[in-house]
């Protein structure tokens, strides 16, 4: 979606979109690892094991960098049901509302992601399968990736705040409310739309 006239996301969002680069690595590295196995057991009658256990890592930790950069972009789905019949104002602090609210929850998941690790990290925790893997390394690439999406959250909703508590409601509204169905086109088509007066 277009971030360009927004500042901070066009700060952040090269941030998030290197972890992404590496995770669409990561994720082609593990397909590849699928073929072998799927290759491996039609051929040969063995199997490589743990590609299962390595998949469901592999999905956890790219959903949570996933995230950070989904909202960099504003890439995550919004309802908008009743949202554009509001005066600008109201839209305004229900944006801005929005950004808090995943701010929070974006916290949340961390925080909880942390403890996880600290015990997994403390009871020297194993997987329960023939790999035997260290909790602490699938559970510390998916922390990486909540803490990335935390502090991202952080980042835009207190822009968000700030924009609002400053009466400037249209650029809430433009850069933290719900693409518009020109921003989508003009996303999916790779073209630019003209930059709007605030």
């Amino acid at each position: 979606m277009t971030t360009s006239d927004n500042p901070l996301s066009r700060r952040v969002s090269p941030v998030t979109r290197v972890f992404a680069l590496v995770c669409g690595a990561w994720l082609l590295g593990y397909s590849l690892l699928v073929c072998a196995d799927i290759v491996a057991r039609r051929y040969l009658g063995v199997s490589l094991q743990g590609t299962d256990e390595i998949g469901g890592y592999t999905c956890a930790a790219l959903a949570a960098f996933g995230f950070a950069h989904a909202l960099a972009t504003r890439r995550h789905t919004r309802i908008e049901l009743f949202l554009q019949a509001l005066p600008g104002p109201l839209r305004a602090l229900a944006n801005a509302g929005a950004a808090l609210g995943m701010a929070a929850l974006a916290a949340f998941a961390a925080w909880r992601g942390w403890h996880e690790l600290a015990d997994s990290i403390d009871f020297m925790s194993v997987s329960n399968s023939p790999l035997q893997v260290p909790l602490w390394i699938p559970q510390g690439a998916w922390m990486a990736g909540l803490a990335l999406f935390a502090a991202v959250a952080a980042l835009l909703a207190l822009h968000a705040l700030l924009l609002l508590l400053s009466g400037s409601f249209a650029k809430v509204n433009r850069w933290y409310g719900p693409p518009t169905v020109a921003e989508e086109i003009a996303a999916e088509t790779g073209r630019t739309l003209p930059t709007r007066a605030p």
